[in-house]
């Protein structure tokens, strides 16, 4: 589970769900909570909830530009040092924004780089472009450097992101294909094609999670797959903790590992 599938809680609340329901470890979404940038912190709670850290999600978001450091070289290193301490295998990554000029044209080069020193994996991420406000706007503006696909950089490892592919009206399974053997990761979730990131439970969207799922199951995947899940409307802890137990027994019934 993402740790940003309990927000606007912090990042205890995660693992302590997580715990409850039963998953096997959770992805730490690196943003404003100060805990997600503590690594001392979070190895705590890992130890105090019994649930492992399996990847980390550089801070790479609109508004995470100044966690850590300005220069997303720096942030990226950070992650995969965060990653290394805290015992997990993958760092999540978005591409490069355009106006990183200097930080795009050496991405390939510093992932392939970072994956060679560390011996992690780090998955980059398929977006979605931004649609413009307005009557008959059917302009689609990329805000990423080469583009929202990942696979057109060319890199060793992938995050396919359901919720993603809804928004950009991708095929999630022909995203997967083109990804092939470098996709290492999974964050789970639905949508309905809206122009912004939905982030539903799996299974009350139109994309095709549980057809992704079942190849996944079918191809042996020994990557990791997230549930990535927006709850913020949930209206109290209960209510929270269902939305997040029901797109845990989607992921695992659909894995065929219930």
């Amino acid at each position: 589970m993402s740790t940003a599938s309990v927000w606007p809680q912090p990042a205890e609340a995660a693992f302590a769900l997580a715990a409850e329901l039963g998953y096997d470890g959770v992805e730490v979404m690196v943003w404003a909570d100060p805990v997600s940038q503590d690594v001392p912190a979070l190895r705590r709670l890992s130890h105090r909830y019994h649930v492992p850290v399996l990847a980390v999600h550089a801070p790479c978001l609109l508004i995470t530009q100044r966690v850590w450091s300005p220069d997303p070289v720096v942030r990226l290193r950070r992650s995969v040092s965060a990653a290394k301490a805290l015992g997990a295998r993958t760092v999540v990554l978005h591409p490069p924004f355009r106006w990183q000029r200097r930080y795009a044209e050496r991405f390939a080069a510093l992932v392939r780089a970072l994956e060679a020193s560390s011996g992690l994996a780090i998955a980059v991420e398929n977006m979605f472009p931004v649609r413009p406000l307005g009557r008959g706007r059917q302009v689609q503006v990329s805000a990423f450097r080469p583009s929202i696909d990942p696979t057109d950089i060319g890199l060793p490892h992938y995050t396919l992101d359901l919720s993603h592919t809804a928004a950009a009206h991708m095929d999630a399974l022909e995203m997967a294909k083109r990804m092939g053997d470098g996709l290492t990761h999974i964050h789970l979730a639905d949508g309905n094609g809206a122009s912004k990131d939905e982030h539903l439970v799996p299974g009350r969207g139109s994309q095709p999670c549980a057809e992704v799922c079942q190849q996944l199951a079918r191809n042996s995947f020994r990557g990791q797959v997230v549930l990535e899940v927006n709850t913020r409307r949930a209206r109290q802890t209960d209510e929270r903790a269902s939305m997040l137990a029901e797109a845990l027994l989607f992921a695992r019934l659909h894995l065929d590992l219930a």
